[in-house]
């Protein structure tokens, strides 16, 4: 089995990502946890945590990849919240700290899964109840209030500064400005793209209508080359 060559270990990994994309990811990331951690410090009382840590990688998916199924607003502040109150019952249920880890977070993945509100940071977010529960687990309102404001206020600045960033927030698939999609030959349906991905039987972070468009945009190039040719 050959070795990768050094230069492609660098390669990005998210298709279509562009310097430009990646400075206002950090822009974006700046703004929206120091503003965040501003308000809710002004919020909270002094007991409580004015921000939690899983909300940094909230962060990075918000403004980094606002067009992912993972980022979008109900994927942030139901999947947090709901992980929150999974691992808070699985806290109080189950007195052993690896089990319980395990089982928070497991948990929370198959009804973020069914809630339709995926967000990787969720799972953070169940094992830090169960982590926390020692200190927490006599006033459980002191973690679920900075959870589900923390994802709030992150998600309402989130939606402010895509305004500007040229990005979509929360987003949906559109055509690009002023190029129209023309028919191509083989004429892609949504059909196709699910039966596509059954073949596959793999999860992609991207969704179905953005898949489509992109598609259909690669159809319209290709058909423009062999054009040319």
């Amino acid at each position: 089995m050959s070795k990768p060559e050094p230069s492609r270990l660098f390669i990005p990994l998210l298709a279509g990502a562009s310097l430009r994309d990646r400075m206002i990811g950090s822009i974006g990331a700046l703004m929206g946890i120091g503003l965040a951690g501003l308000i809710c410090a002004a919020m909270f009382p002094a007991s409580m945590p004015w921000i939690i840590a899983p909300i940094g990688a909230s962060a990075v998916l918000l403004f980094a990849v606002p067009s992912s199924p993972l980022a979008q607003p109900w994927s942030i502040v139901g999947g947090n919240a709901i992980s929150a109150i999974v691992g808070i019952v699985v806290a109080q249920a189950v007195s052993t700290p690896a089990l319980a880890a395990a089982l928070a977070v497991s948990t929370a993945i198959l009804v973020m899964s069914l809630l339709r509100c995926l967000h990787p940071p969720g799972g953070a977010v169940a094992l830090s109840a169960v982590l926390g529960w020692s200190t927490f687990g006599s006033h459980v309102v002191d973690f679920l209030v900075p959870v589900l404001i923390n994802s709030l206020v992150l998600v309402a600045i989130g939606m402010f500064f895509h305004r500007f960033s040229g990005h979509s927030y929360p987003h949906r698939a559109r055509p690009v400005d002023g190029k129209t999609l023309v028919p191509a030959p083989l004429g892609l349906q949504m059909a196709d793209i699910d039966a596509a991905l059954d073949d596959l039987g793999e999860t992609f972070d991207i969704s179905r209508e953005d898949l489509a468009l992109l598609l259909e945009r690669a159809e319209v190039h290709a058909a423009s080359r062999m054009g040319k040719s």
